[in-house]
């Protein structure tokens, strides 16, 4: 018996990724890290800045989401998100820009706290990313 199930993922420019082969797909909920395998409960959750790993047998992708909301129905996930890029091809200097303008956007003082908690988190994973 198969375990595997469908993934598609949309960014407002395109349809980003369609796969039929996925094992697993970790996501960064705002619950928490949310591992999803075949036959897992129906769920709609929001994303928050983080890194969606997905596997497909013995390959192993990641990729960078700003925000997003995914479901999971009928071994069918749909993850919608406003901005994403694979890891993998990531620019050293794109990410660095990315940093500053977020922390710009942190440091405006009318934020409520749900965005600078989102912002945050963007901050601490794209410098993760710079790092490596």
């Amino acid at each position: 018996m198969s375990e595997q199930f469908n993934l598609e993922i949309v960014s407002p420019e395109k349809s980003f990724l369609k796969k039929d082969n996925v094992t697993e797909v970790v996501v960064p909920a705002f619950e928490g890290e949310m591992g999803i395998l075949k036959d897992h409960i129906s769920i709609i959750s929001f994303l928050k800045p983080g890194i969606v790993k997905i596997i497909s047998g013995s390959e192993e992708e990641s990729f960078y989401v700003d925000d997003g909301i995914v479901e999971f129905k009928d071994n069918s996930l749909s993850i919608l998100t406003s901005n994403i890029f694979n890891i993998k091809n990531s620019d050293k200097a794109k990410l660095q820009e990315m940093v500053k303008q977020a922390e710009a956007d942190l440091a405006d003082e009318n934020l409520n706290d749900q965005k600078r908690f989102i912002i945050s988190q963007k901050v601490e994973v794209l410098k993760s990313l710079s790092l490596n």
